[in-house]
């Protein structure tokens, strides 16, 4: 059976960017949910302090649960090898940070879409990258795992591998024991695309997985899909929602995993409408979860 964690992703700005919320707090508020883990992120602002990571981990261990992921943004597409050289070393100190915190997975992206790249250029520059950090991760028991993305918060540009044939063609050039996807259904619509299409592609490669669900506000599905990119959908048209009450077919997508073996972890990106939404997207999960995984 999978095991769940959450993610703070009501509390971005508040743990990454004007301080109002400490990480403690964020602790003692997930310790009351029905999860194994808590999904860490590297920007938060207080891990800028290495003594706080064993801190931080032994706090999220007194409470029963572990820090299995982490969540950060390496852009290793930009055309000078200096930068992408520092995005490389800036990789390897959150792999760092993972180990420390008792993690096993930790996230790699493609990085940007700059317009003067083309497909095979991309590809070639983060798939070279990523090798890079592998042996480092290898050393450190981490695997790294490649999101289908859309735009991390700090880009200029959305993520270059954010279209299903960028993405399946980084997946398919990068072959190490320690890599494999974090699938995120939610993003492959941002993309103006079908998530079940992209699962049905890299199944087999998937190690983790993040859980959300996403709504239309106003237009329709066709209405996303002429938008180049989703990028416009992303601000207009989609929103975060209660997981089982959005635009992803779960049993669709559990049943998909099922049949290739997965057993990893599920990160739940949700609540950005308080812990009451939280709270019924872990319950809707815990039971959804066994109608496969307790199957015969």
């Amino acid at each position: 059976m999978p095991k769940l964690a959450v993610f703070p992703k009501a509390f971005m700005q508040a743990l990454c960017k004007d301080g109002s919320m400490l990480v403690e707090e964020w602790i003692k508020l997930a310790a009351g949910l029905d999860v194994e883990g808590l999904e860490w992120y590297a920007g938060f602002l207080q891990m800028a302090d290495q003594k706080n990571w064993s801190k931080f981990r032994s706090m999220v261990e007194d409470h029963g649960k572990t820090i299995p992921m982490m969540c950060c943004s390496p852009d290793f597409t930009h055309p000078d090898k200096a930068f992408r050289d520092k995005e490389i070393a800036k990789e390897k100190y959150w792999i760092d940070m993972t180990y420390a915190l008792g993690g096993s997975y930790c996230r790699v992206l493609s990085g940007q879409r700059r317009p003067e790249l083309s497909m095979e250029e991309g590809v070639k520059l983060a798939a070279d990258c990523i090798y890079e950090c592998l042996p480092y991760a290898q050393e450190r028991n981490i695997t790294l795992i490649l999101e289908n993305h859309y735009k991390d918060d700090f880009w200029e540009y959305p993520e270059f591998a954010q279209k299903a044939d960028v993405f399946c063609a980084l997946v398919d050039a990068v072959n190490h024991p320690n890599f494999g996807v974090n699938y995120d259904p939610s993003n492959t619509y941002l993309a103006g695309e079908d998530p079940l299409d992209l699962l049905k592609r890299i199944a087999k490669r998937v190690v983790t997985m993040h859980a959300s669900d996403r709504y239309l506000k106003e237009g329709t599905i066709e209405d996303l899909r002429k938008e180049e990119g989703g990028a416009a959908g992303y601000a207009k048209r989609l929103s975060h929602g209660e997981i089982g009450k959005g635009l992803n077919d779960y049993d669709a997508i559990f049943s998909t995993l099922k049949q290739v073996g997965f057993d990893g972890w599920i990160s739940i990106e949700d609540g950005v409408d308080g812990m009451d939404q939280l709270e019924r997207s872990v319950a809707f999960l815990r039971k959804k979860l066994p109608l496969y995984w307790d199957m015969p």
